[in-house]
């Protein structure tokens, strides 16, 4: 007989729509006790994306690179079952889509994508005990996050951080940098890391007040624009003119001129803001986040035949890399291999080292966070450290776009497009 009251103990926040049969056949397992989403023969995985909506390449190329790296790999004699849902990147879908999930017994959701559906799905992941793995967002309230989250990548704050020294450095001043940023959590930890960065830089007191000001505003969408050095738009949508007319207001009003302008948005809505910006005839350097997609964003910006000045940050090794894990990406995956699905390569073989990492033949979630928590990794030549926190990579590089291709940017790059 199995104990049902040990076996129901293992899921550590039960919910409703987790069915009395699934429990049972969950914890039948060659007479084990079984962890929910863990089979004789298979380890369910679950993963929230967009994959019909605006942001879709995004979510495309996540589950890409995810289902290369678990295809045909197999733990403990269990092959990995991927289960990926779309959310369109509407926090409302998200939350169906996440209880939907968990209503199937999953192990682990991976790869999730976004700042505003991370935020609502966290605490339905906590509740029920389920690790959040790899999800592609640099927001801090991943860091360290609610529940049991897992991060690949590097931080919104380190990548901002990153091209703005870059731009400091190539001769820029802190009052000439400006921002056009989702008005969202998204955007608004884009907002935290300008800020962090002109802090450091000794930038104005003015300027770093106005940025908490924008910051501390609550609610949905709130009234962002015309307030200091940034521009706003509404999450899945297109306008622009609002955000660029708040940038020359900023510039009117403080007597600056924006020569860089970091965006942190979606790939459509800042291509349609910068192709706006362009055709008003201005001069500005672009930069955006990894979360922006380069391949996409230089699809979008040819619609309105912007190929220059456009900065793109990243957080996984080049593409022509020679570490081992990129080679692995790159045979897999072929011609298709960009950033975006390289990063659902990572994080798809980070899970599967870890759970091969587990010692013994059952798999749990407290022995996989185990492994995790406070170890370090190697992946095909790509260091990950978790031993201080719960960020496993501080990797950021600089690409900017010349000949139809983004190229990695030294120091003597930047500083000519700053010029």
């Amino acid at each position: 007989m199995y104990n049902m009251k040990k076996c129901a103990g293992r899921v550590k926040h039960p919910v409703k729509v987790v069915s009395l049969g699934l429990i049972l056949s969950l914890c039948v397992n060659s007479g084990a006790i079984a962890e929910i989403g863990v089979t004789n023969d298979k380890i369910i995985i679950g993963g929230v994306m967009d994959l019909e909506g605006r942001s879709r390449g995004l979510g495309q190329g996540m589950r890409e690179g995810i289902v290369a790296a678990l295809s045909g790999q197999k733990v403990k004699g269990r092959s990995i079952e991927y289960v990926t849902l779309n959310d369109s990147y509407n926090p409302s879908k998200t939350i169906a889509a996440t209880q939907d999930l968990v209503g199937r017994g999953i192990f682990a959701m991976l790869g999730n994508v976004g700042t505003p559906t991370a935020k609502v799905s966290l605490p339905l992941l906590e509740r029920s005990g389920i690790p959040a793995v790899g999800f592609f967002t640099g927001a801090g309230l991943l860091r360290p996050g609610k529940g049991d989250v897992v991060n690949y990548r590097a931080s919104y704050v380190q990548e901002t951080a990153a091209v703005i020294n870059a731009g400091l450095d190539a001769g820029l001043k802190a009052d000439e940098i400006c921002a056009y940023v989702q008005n969202d959590a998204y955007g608004m930890a884009g907002i935290a890391g300008v800020k962090a960065a002109l802090k450091s830089a000794g930038g104005s007191k003015e300027v770093i007040q106005k940025l908490d000001e924008i910051i501390a505003l609550g609610g949905d969408n709130p009234f962002r624009n015309n307030v200091g050095p940034v521009g706003v738009y509404k999450r899945n949508t297109f306008s622009s003119r609002d955000g660029y007319n708040s940038l020359k207001a900023w510039e009117t009003n403080a007597g600056v001129k924006c020569r860089l302008v970091v965006t942190v948005g979606a790939y459509a809505s800042i291509a349609n803001f910068i192709g706006y910006a362009t055709m008003k005839g201005e001069e500005w350097i672009y930069s955006a986040v990894s979360f922006t997609g380069a391949e996409n964003l230089k699809n979008a910006l040819a619609e309105f035949g912007v190929k220059e000045n456009i900065i793109v940050t990243q957080v996984v090794p080049p593409l022509n890399s020679k570490l081992q894990v990129v080679k692995d990406a790159r045979k897999v995956l072929g011609s298709k291999l960009n950033y975006v699905n390289l990063e659902g390569y990572v994080v798809g073989r980070f899970l599967l080292e870890a759970l091969k990492k587990i010692p013994g033949k059952e798999i749990t979630r407290d022995s996989l966070l185990s492994v995790i928590n406070g170890n370090k990794f190697n992946i095909g030549g790509l260091a990950l450290d978790y031993s201080n926190d719960n960020q496993g990579s501080d990797l950021v590089i600089e690409t900017y776009l010349a000949d139809d291709r983004f190229k990695i940017a030294s120091a003597g790059d930047l500083k000519k497009l700053f010029r």
